[in-house]
């Protein structure tokens, strides 16, 4: 379960549930009241963290999809190591507070007749637009971005890219699971995508044409966009579960003092196998090569009259392990495939 990708999926939950734990109800409470009960350091960290969340959110989907990448069209290269993935998921979260930092240093508390605002004091007052024009450059576009492009690759490449006659089952078994988890996660990007969206539009739109804030259903315009955006957070859980077998049987397990759940010997089988198959859980890299040719050799006949000349045809195969192969000097017409585990084959499943 200590994959690469498994990392950046544990940190993508936690960022997901911190946001649902700390910001979802208090947003939906303030919107609704338009006051603010909690206080100036929690307006500061009620600011701060959304941004943080969504920041280290979004670029683990990009780690993600890059891995994916890697692994599917670079076969060979050097995957991360633990060491080097947790490093890469602390940066994330380091940027992040970075990023946020600005939101968090104007953020202030104001006591207006009969109720208490919390909102970000900006010295200037472009400076509200220019920030959430970068925001959404750095925490919108440009990660989707680098996502669309990596998975347009890996579609390609997976679902155009067979090789025709290949009988291989270890081939189709990796090739049918590479597809599966691909799709997983282009649902959680696109679902992102689409989420968070209006929020950014709308931030974009108020920051430029500062009327809007004065129009009469602006509250209600912004709550419909708020709580579309926070969802995001319930999303990936519920697509994980109907995509990934080992994340329902995993769910289940944690899950199984619920009466309605039920945690069957097949959903055990289902962790025993990640767990203690070898093909599963090597980590080296295995390379396989099969080539089939077939050679024509013209032999004379007695006499050396060409016209006689009897035709047969030889056929050799062999198979190569870890990139060491024999060579075949009469090979007039080949077909070869590579199939590459660099990871756990229930990494893509």
């Amino acid at each position: 379960m200590r994959t690469v990708t498994n990392y950046f999926l544990v940190n993508l939950a936690f960022s997901d549930v911190s946001m649902a734990a700390f910001n979802t109800l208090i947003n939906f409470i303030y919107a609704i009241h338009n006051e603010w009960y909690f206080g100036q350091h929690y307006c500061k960290f009620h600011n701060f963290f959304p941004i943080t969340s969504v920041f280290a959110s979004i670029y683990s989907m990009t780690a993600i999809a890059v891995d994916r990448y890697m692994a599917i069209i670079h076969p060979l290269k050097p995957r991360l190591s633990a060491t080097a993935t947790k490093v890469v998921i602390v940066s994330i979260w380091i940027l992040a507070f970075v990023l946020a930092f600005p939101v968090c240093f104007y953020s202030k508390t104001r006591l207006f007749p009969g109720r208490t605002l919390c909102y970000i004091h900006w010295p200037r007052n472009k400076d509200s637009s220019m920030y959430h024009i970068i925001l959404t450059v750095l925490v919108y576009l440009l990660p989707l971005g680098v996502m669309g492009i990596t998975y347009t690759i890996v579609g390609i490449t997976l679902w155009g890219g067979e090789i025709p006659g290949d009988t291989s089952d270890n081939y189709h078994e990796q090739l049918r699971a590479k597809r599966k988890v691909v799709k997983m996660m282009i649902i959680v990007v696109a679902t992102f995508a689409i989420c968070w969206l209006p929020y950014h539009i709308y931030f974009i739109m108020t920051g430029i044409y500062r009327d809007l804030n004065r129009w009469k259903y602006i509250q209600q315009v912004y709550l419909a966009i708020l709580w579309l955006a926070m969802s995001s957070t319930m999303y990936n859980p519920i697509i994980y579960c109907c995509l990934n077998s080992r994340f329902r049987a995993g769910f289940k397990r944690a899950f199984r003092w619920c009466p309605f759940i039920e945690f069957s010997s097949y959903d055990e089988l289902e962790l025993r196998t990640t767990r203690f198959n070898p093909a599963r859980q090597s980590s080296m890299y295995t390379v396989s090569r099969i080539e089939s040719s077939t050679t024509v050799v013209f032999e004379p006949n007695e006499g050396d009259n060409p016209d006689c000349a009897r035709k047969k045809s030889v056929t050799s195969r062999y198979t190569s392990i870890n990139g060491c192969s024999g060579n075949s000097t009469k090979t007039s017409r080949s077909s070869s495939f590579y199939s590459t585990t660099n990871t756990s084959v229930e990494d893509y499943s």
